[in-house]
């Protein structure tokens, strides 16, 4: 399923415009990452979707169907929605808060169990953990748990806002290869919030780089954002106007290449460097 957002407007009581007039498309199958510092607005976008949040003005339509015309609560349980804290409800096990949309939405308590099970291992953790409480799980595992329970009822659009910011930095990078071997699997929608620049370079398959209020600094894949940016602020913001993205590379006595930031901070190996010589050479 696509999303769009037609010139949404956020205005809250006080004055604060928190968007102002955004526009974009969210392709079916993709991921797409709203990067920006806090209070961007790019988490009052993505609740635009479920309705957490209602625009001012404008409209967000799920392929091409407005979701005002829709009433939230139903809205949002088709719609899996992952947050920082993971949002579990302590009281119940594991296995009880995956299963949580599916009873909801009818499924027998033996059917909903089965696909908390399956999701478990779709989200790489151990069966045995379905009978603990959230408090008795690491970190990460609470954001695994988070995720499956997004996914339990198999909708079509994921919503993550910062959803591995709470935890180490090795557990974040492992959440975030998990999200891409489920994606690679399920091939969901899914809008993504971050501040994270690293975060979103691996994830997104197109990334929109926001200012104050929502406005689109630049939009596009990794690669062009990268090596085009629109302008000063992109460039800023990305760190390509110093020497933290400035890569070099020095061989080593053992084989393979040091890759290191203008810094002479060393960011890691590789095994050999790409052939850069032609025929002119």
């Amino acid at each position: 399923m696509a999303i769009d957002f037609r010139k949404v407007t956020k205005t809250y009581p006080d004055g604060t415009v928190a968007v102002d007039e955004f526009s974009l498309h969210v392709p079916s199958h993709t991921c797409t990452v709203l990067l920006g510092s806090s209070g961007c607005g790019k988490s009052t976008l993505l609740r635009m979707v479920n309705r957490m949040v209602d625009p001012t003005s404008g409209a967000v339509l799920i392929d091409e169907a407005d979701v005002a015309t829709t009433e939230p609560v139903a809205l949002r349980r088709r719609i899996g929605y992952v947050m920082q804290e993971a949002g579990l409800l302590p009281h119940r096990r594991v296995v009880d808060n995956i299963a949580t949309v599916p009873r909801l939405k009818g499924a027998s308590t033996a059917e909903a169990h089965r696909r908390a099970h399956t999701l478990m291992e779709i989200v790489g953790l151990d069966s045995a953990l379905a009978r603990r409480y959230p408090r008795q799980l690491s970190g990460g595992q609470q954001q695994r748990v988070g995720v499956a329970r997004a996914l339990a009822a198999d909708p079509n659009i994921l919503l993550m806002d910062e959803p591995f910011g709470a935890v180490d930095p090795l557990v974040r990078v492992e959440l975030q290869r998990e999200l891409q071997r489920i994606q690679t699997e399920l091939r969901k929608t899914i809008l993504f919030v971050t501040h994270d620049i690293d975060e979103a370079l691996t994830l997104g398959d197109q990334i929109v780089v926001l200012k104050k209020s929502a406005e689109v600094a630049q939009s596009g894949t990794p690669q062009e954002i990268v090596e085009a940016p629109a302008n000063d602020f992109v460039a800023q913001f990305l760190g390509l106007d110093s020497a933290r993205r400035t890569l070099n590379a020095v061989p080593r006595a053992t084989g393979g290449w040091l890759v290191s930031d203008g810094r002479g901070r060393p960011l890691g190996v590789v095994d050999s460097m790409p052939d850069t010589h032609t025929d002119a050479d």
